[in-house]
């Protein structure tokens, strides 16, 4: 199998989605924080739904063996496995609008979603 062919199987199987323009914020975001760090992206129970989304930047030497991690050019995102079960084919999105922008995630497994976009249910 050549390089770009598990490359391209690699964007068709990766859990998380990324656009290009979340891309480049979070590249930028990890910039003025350090350059060996992935975004982890997982769920935790609360939020006006039952359950809300959490990202944050962490070194990549905390990746363990219950993680999976999609690679966007050299950029690491990592989510739990628990957490994936929830958010497998999230597409995560950024805007800049002034208002309702910032990060937006978009989740297919998500039955009710509150107003702020930022908690959701199943």
């Amino acid at each position: 199998m050549t390089q770009a062919t598990q490359s391209q199987q690699q964007s068709q199987q990766r859990g998380i989605q990324l656009s290009e323009s979340a891309l480049r914020q979070v590249k930028m975001l990890r910039s003025s924080q350090g350059e060996d760090l992935c975004l982890r992206v997982g769920v935790r129970q609360g939020g006006c739904s039952g359950m809300s989304y959490m990202m944050d930047f962490e070194d990549v030497s905390k990746i363990t063996d219950k993680d999976d991690v999609f690679d966007y050019d050299g950029f690491k995102i990592v989510c739990d496995r628990k957490s994936l079960l929830y958010l497998y084919g999230l597409m995560l999105d950024y805007s800049d609008a002034m208002i309702g922008g910032g990060f937006q995630f978009t989740n297919p497994n998500a039955a009710q979603t509150c107003g702020c976009g930022k908690s959701f249910g199943v």
